[in-house]
């Protein structure tokens, strides 16, 4: 019979929840309001969104590694959290994209502050056996709340159309509801002996780092899976491009919530079956296949031309999610020592970040140059070249069968 999960792990995922639902409240119609109202270009949505990916990712590894030195990683996530939850409804004021960018910039140090200590927790409060089961269920309430934020917003829009500033300044009611319920998650510190230790009345006895701890470099097998995934990375671009395509094939922008919403169903749906898939078959298995529904995704969404097909595709695009969202964490848990999550999940988030920003121009001035046609193209045969290169590094499929061996 499957353990029931610790508290403060449910109470970490409807912390995400909420705050996913004010982010995909506005997410969804970024892309319109930027192009269509104040006057952005595509690369310009390019780099908006890659640069705010990028300093997100940069701040997760300064945080993880501040977490893993100190041994406390709450204070972090709930500075994190504070400074998104204000900061998100300031895009209700701007009147140039540049303003957005600004906004965008400082809702995203929130998240690059919150991100790795919150990782770390998860990992640490997951058991050895479990922990694709944990990060699935996070991933699954994370998009739950990007299914909730946009039916919100489309509902709103549906009785108050256009008064897309308005609904952007609604965006802070779920941001302190996240954050009341952050209050609820006791911290957990380590004693300097390694000795777990548990505050404000917790029941939870998580691997939590020791105090002082973060200067190790992380392990081969952790820096090997990086590279490879840089090189997914690298064509993964926003997914503002994908509600473009949409919108240019003749969405309307009040169903662009609901399509993302959509999007999210299948995410939330499969995610946590995803991870626990990768616990049974291995971590390595499942984000390859990922890899490949994106790589298929991708090639659809170039050579589609109706909106049916490019929809379709549209919601396809959710099982790469459910299968390497909690994966790929689940993996950079498994080969790192608890004392060094908190950096590890900072370099993986760094190389996520930094190949955001990358990918999203690149992909930016394909559209603009070449159509978004060859942009499509390019990320899916990015996506089959690392799936290639995953497949075929045997130390990382030798360091994956051994997390699968049972101990002696």
């Amino acid at each position: 019979m499957t353990a029931p999960l610790p508290r403060s792990v449910k109470l970490l995922g409807w912390t995400s929840l909420f705050t996913d639902a004010a982010t995909e409240a506005i997410y969804p119609l970024l892309p319109v309001f930027l192009t269509r109202v104040l006057g952005a270009t595509p690369m310009s949505l390019g780099i908006i969104e890659g640069a705010a990916d990028a300093v997100s990712s940069l701040l997760k590894l300064a945080a993880g590694r501040v977490s893993d030195r100190t041994g406390r990683r709450k204070p972090l996530v709930l500075l994190g959290y504070a400074i998104a939850g204000l900061a998100r409804p300031l895009v209700a004021l701007a009147g140039t994209w540049q303003q957005v960018f600004a906004v965008r910039l400082t809702d995203r140090v929130g998240k690059g502050l919150r991100g790795a200590p919150r990782d770390a927790m998860l990992g640490a409060l997951a058991p050895d056996d479990g922990r694709g089961r944990v990060f699935g269920f996070h991933r699954a309430m994370d998009h739950t709340g990007a299914i909730v934020g946009p039916l919100a917003a489309a509902s709103f829009l549906w009785f108050f159309p256009g008064q897309y500033r308005a609904l952007f300044a609604l965006t802070i009611i779920p941001g302190l509801i996240a954050f009341a319920l952050l209050l609820l998650v006791p911290e957990v510190r380590a004693t300097r002996d390694g000795n777990r230790e548990a505050r404000h009345g917790t029941t939870d006895t998580p691997r939590s780092a020791a105090a002082g701890a973060g200067t190790a470099s992380v392990p081969p097998p952790l820096k090997r899976f990086l590279v490879v995934l840089a090189i997914f990375t690298l064509g993964n671009s926003t997914d503002a491009f994908l509600l473009l395509r949409l919108s240019d094939a003749g969405l309307a922008t009040a169903y662009l919530p609901l399509a993302w919403a959509g999007l999210h169903v299948v995410k939330a749906s499969l995610s946590t079956i995803g991870g626990r898939l990768s616990d049974q078959y291995g971590r390595s298995r499942l984000i390859i296949a990922g890899w490949i529904v994106y790589a298929i995704v991708y090639a659809g969404l170039a050579i589609s031309a109706s909106l049916v097909a490019l929809l379709a595709w549209f919601l396809v695009y959710g099982i790469h999610f459910a299968l390497v969202e909690g994966s790929e964490k689940a993996l950079v848990a498994d080969l790192t020592p608890a004392s060094l999550q908190g950096t590890a999940f900072g370099w993986y988030n760094t190389v996520l970040g930094l190949g955001a920003l990358a990918a999203s121009v690149l992909f930016g001035a394909l559209w603009e140059g070449f159509g978004p046609r060859t942009a499509f193209l390019t990320g899916s045969g990015l996506a089959l070249a690392a799936a290639a290169m995953l497949a075929t590094d045997k130390k990382i499929a030798e360091a994956n069968q051994n997390l699968l061996r049972p101990s002696a």
